[in-house]
C-alpha cells in the first residue's frame, strides 16, 4: 500500500512562495507518476501538475504554469511542488497523488494524500 504525507503547506501574502513536498512509502516515486491536485471551497478538485514516472516530463494546468514547477527527488522518495507569485485564487488544500498513467482525470491516480492547506492572502 502507498502512503503519501504532504507537508509544506500554510499561509502566505499575494506574490509569495511555498514550496510543497509529498513524501511516498510503500513504493518509489522512481516508478510512479506523480501529481498534485487541489480543491478550493465549494469547487470540484482539479488537477495543477503531474510528473512521469522518469521525471523527465511534466504537464500543468494553465492557471499555474510558468508559476509552479513539479520536481521529483529519488532518492528522499519525495516530489516538490514549487509554487512562485501566489495568487489568492491558488487558496485550496493541496493533494498529492500516484499512479500508474499520467493524465490530468483524478481517475488517474490510485493513491492519495490527506492534503495540505494553501492560503493566500491579498
Amino acid at each position: 500500500q502507498v502512503q503519501l504525507v504532504e507537508s509544506g503547506g500554510g499561509l502566505v501574502q499575494a506574490g509569495g512562495s511555498l514550496r510543497l513536498s509529498c513524501a511516498a512509502s510503500g513504493r518509489t516515486v522512481s516508478s510512479a507518476v506523480m501529481a498534485w491536485f487541489r480543491q478550493a471551497p465549494g469547487k470540484e478538485r482539479e488537477f495543477v501538475a503531474t510528473i512521469s514516472w522518469s521525471g523527465g516530463v511534466t504537464r500543468y494546468a494553465d492557471a499555474v504554469k510558468g508559476r509552479f514547477t513539479l520536481s521529483k527527488d529519488n532518492s528522499k522518495n519525495t516530489v516538490y511542488l514549487q509554487m512562485n507569485s501566489l495568487k489568492p485564487e491558488d487558496t485550496a488544500v493541496y493533494y498529492c497523488a500516484s499512479g500508474y498513467y499520467s493524465g490530468v482525470s483524478r481517475g488517474a491516480y490510485g493513491n492519495w494524500g490527506k492534503g495540505t492547506q494553501v492560503t493566500v492572502s491579498s
